[in-house]
């Protein structure tokens, strides 16, 4: 049975980073279903109108002729429609939306995420980053280490080597404000830096 519907969104982000754009489902469409409609009529929808549900034996021999394979995944109403390199339909019928994740991130519940360098790219997506650099440092000096700690440490970010870097450039502002004010430094311990590994389709 073909599974599209992730769980949560770490699954969504995983299962999109890792799964598809790391094996060249690159080509993308991005939506969001209104409320009111139901989104299991809209998910056959989809999935029968691009022939979605195919076997990895079918999706070996289209892509040996040339054809692309798609895929879907959806987080409550935000869905997405996939394609790797290749003749399909969709090119022609999703012509003006369809974006290329190698050039124009997806972005999704805070995350940016992308295809650079020869592999997926997880970052916190730039505006957010910025609000919570910017929220931090206003508090830098207000609240206790243990404070900070907690609250920085209960992000909803999974800790992607990207993200990482942007969390611990957070840190190093903060904790360089909060030397200036004579105060104690917060640890970097305060952050997780394994990421968890999800089962994107399985309930939480």
């Amino acid at each position: 049975m073909y599974r599209f519907e992730a769980t949560s969104v770490a699954g969504f982000v995983q299962q999109l980073a890792v799964s598809y754009l790391g094996h060249g489902y690159w080509f993308y469409v991005m939506g969001e279903i209104p409320e009111g409609k139901d989104v299991r009529l809209v998910d056959e929808k989809l999935l029968a109108r691009y022939r979605i549900d195919l076997s990895k034996w079918a999706r070996a021999r289209r892509k040996r002729v040339g054809f692309a394979n798609l895929h879907y995944l959806r987080y409550d109403r935000v869905f997405l429609l996939l394609a790797t390199h290749g003749s399909h339909p969709f090119f022609l019928e999703e012509a003006s939306a369809v974006r290329d994740a190698r050039k124009t991130p997806i972005r999704f519940h805070g995350y940016s995420i992308s295809y650079r360098g020869g592999h997926p790219h997880v970052r916190i997506e730039q505006e957010e980053y910025k609000r919570l650099k910017a929220y931090f440092l206003d508090v830098s000096l207000r609240w206790s280490v243990e404070r900070l700690g907690c609250e920085l440490g209960r992000l909803p970010f999974e800790p992607y080597a990207p993200v990482r870097r942007q969390l611990l450039a957070v840190l190093r502002a903060v904790n360089r404000q909060r030397k200036r004010g004579g105060h104690e430094p917060v640890p970097d311990s305060c952050f997780r830096f394994l990421r968890r590994i999800c089962r994107p389709f399985e309930k939480v």
